[in-house]
């Protein structure tokens, strides 16, 4: 088990007030590592679950619908935990509308918070991750990585992107010491998904494809996530793991 012990290793992950970020920072945290939570509001559940493990949790304010907080993240977290070995770009919007009716706006601001910011968050801590030859970067794509959605322009093009950009970066970071994965949750309970589970028909059918039967808990991704930024995967570099209950497999 040791292949999977984050001790003495730092994380951060975006988006870590709820859901998949929430579920992800306690996870790593459970196997070893100190986390810094990044959000647009303190991620204080989150940091007395880690407390609670014996971690340290670090509260980093950001609002990642741009890159000016960058810079600062990278640079609380090295100052507040020490170091600098874990990235989950986790952080994500998404808006829903007829693609005939699509506005600019939603457009520009789902682009810009989940792949744009993932883009220079990743960059950021890439070129401390290569100096220090080791670290760990983990973008969460989506079901919409591989397929289409509807009513979901920007988001599906977002995701798609972030799934690009995992192998991009993979194969630039591999040889450097620095791997590059994803995760691509299935249908998973969280606020994003609230629209569609209350949509009683849209929820009938997306049950009743997924091969589990069910969909999935933001704490379904905790292990896939441990895997990813501990040593078991040091020869794991630009793939996309599907954490879906075989959703991809029907």
């Amino acid at each position: 088990m040791s292949l999977f012990d984050l001790s003495g290793r730092v994380a951060i992950v975006t988006g870590a007030n709820t859901g998949i970020g929430q579920a992800i920072a306690v996870a790593l945290a459970g196997a070893g590592a100190d986390v810094a939570l990044v959000g647009r509001t303190p991620a204080e559940e989150t940091a007395a679950q880690i407390t609670a493990l014996g971690r340290r949790a670090l509260l980093v304010a950001a609002d990642l619908s741009t890159i000016s907080p960058v810079d600062r993240i990278i640079a609380e977290t090295r100052d507040g935990l020490g170091g600098l070995d874990i990235l989950v770009n986790n952080a994500g919007i998404i808006r829903r509308a007829d693609s005939v009716d699509f506005s600019e706006a939603d457009w520009d601001a789902v682009i810009d918070t989940n792949l744009k910011s993932v883009f220079f968050l990743a960059q950021a801590a890439g070129r401390v991750m290569i100096a220090q030859g080791h670290g760990k970067i983990i973008n969460i794509a989506s079901m919409l990585t591989f397929q289409g959605g509807i009513r979901v322009p920007s988001y599906t093009a977002s995701k798609s992107g972030v799934g690009g950009l995992t192998k991009l970066l993979a194969n630039e970071w591999a040889a450097k010491g620095v791997n590059v994965n994803a995760i691509a949750p299935g249908y998973i309970a969280t606020a994003n998904t609230d629209a569609l589970r209350a949509d009683t028909a849209r929820n009938a059918a997306i049950e009743a494809r997924i091969p589990a039967g069910r969909w999935g808990q933001a704490s379904d991704l905790g292990g896939a996530a441990v895997f990813l930024a501990s040593s078991a995967s040091d020869y794991v570099d630009g793939h996309i793991l599907a954490v879906d209950g075989g959703w991809l497999a029907r």
